[in-house]
């Protein structure tokens, strides 16, 4: 049984929406012909805040939000601190959707289910999709509060949105992931990072199941594998987008130092605050590029 339908906490009544008989295509078709009723058109640029980075919805102009719950089809953010929302705007000129808010396979969703509102964002005309979010950092030249663009990422995950019949309508059976990131857009932010002074580093990503946090042994598979920085969310959501024909970038936020041979217990309120604290700059970056993406 998918977990869309045994989760029972009241923040999870995303069961009750969800129309057994109706195929993935459909669902998504009448969830984005309802979001364009509300005005959810025009834009090509969507962007995903993550943890602790909503305060760039200040500086969005025109903005309409709509509620997930009100969302037809959508399910809804288990995680207390990610908002659910939707909303439509202007921001640094251009005409944008951001999600206020993310999925994550720890919540007991499908990955189908994680990947739904890409999927959506895809039907409604993005063309461009950024994603922000929180991630500790392994690489130990790195520091808590420093940025980290995503040049490659690992898998981890228990499973993948592409796993199951393919609807070509939604892109090819066997997608190509040899540049997952947008080498064009990598550069506009490097340029920014440059112009502002501001320190981005750049590396690979692995996405774990969570939503424990890591032991030091794992902390240096991980390492040892490759990555530079671990999070739990984010690479659902590149392979729907990338499996939709978007184009996508990513940038973190490093919250905590990973040092295996020198291991802290976690404080999730002190990586809330590391989050926020580095938001203006992540703010600022993405502020400069948007004209060039």
């Amino acid at each position: 049984m998918d977990a869309f339908h045994w989760m029972h906490n009241d923040k999870s009544v995303a069961a009750s929406k969800y129309v057994c008989g109706m195929n993935l295509f459909d669902k998504i078709s009448e969830t984005a012909a309802f979001l364009q009723t509300k005005g959810f058109e025009g834009a090509d640029l969507g962007i995903v805040l993550g943890t602790g980075l909503g305060k760039l919805l200040e500086r969005v102009e025109d903005q309409f939000a709509i509620d997930y719950h009100d969302i037809p089809h959508f399910p809804l953010s288990t995680v207390e601190f990610h908002a659910g929302r939707l909303i439509i705007g202007t921001l640094a000129g251009r005409r944008v959707i951001l999600m206020q808010g993310r999925f994550h396979a720890y919540e007991g969703y499908s990955m189908e289910v994680v990947a739904f509102p890409i999927r959506v964002l895809q039907r409604l005309g993005i063309q461009h999709l950024f994603l922000s979010g929180a991630a500790g950092a392994m690489n130990l030249d790195w520091r808590k509060g420093d940025l980290m663009m995503l040049s490659d990422h690992i898998n981890l995950q228990p499973s993948n949105p592409l796993i199951g019949p393919n609807d070509e309508r939604l892109g090819p059976r066997f997608l190509d992931m040899s540049a997952a990131y947008d080498a064009e857009t990598r550069q506009h932010f490097r340029t920014a990072a440059r112009g502002s002074d501001t320190t981005l580093h750049e590396g690979i990503y692995v996405s774990v199941p969570g939503s424990m946090l890591e032991t030091a042994a794992e902390y240096r598979f991980l390492r040892t594998i490759g990555a530079d920085a671990v999070g739990m969310s984010t690479v659902p959501e590149v392979i729907a987008a990338r499996h939709g024909g978007m184009r996508v970038s990513a940038i973190v936020v490093l919250t905590d130092e990973c040092d295996p041979d020198n291991l802290q217990p976690i404080d999730i309120p002190e990586l809330l605050a590391v989050a926020s604290s580095a938001e203006e700059k992540l703010i600022d970056l993405l502020l400069q590029a948007i004209p060039a993406l």
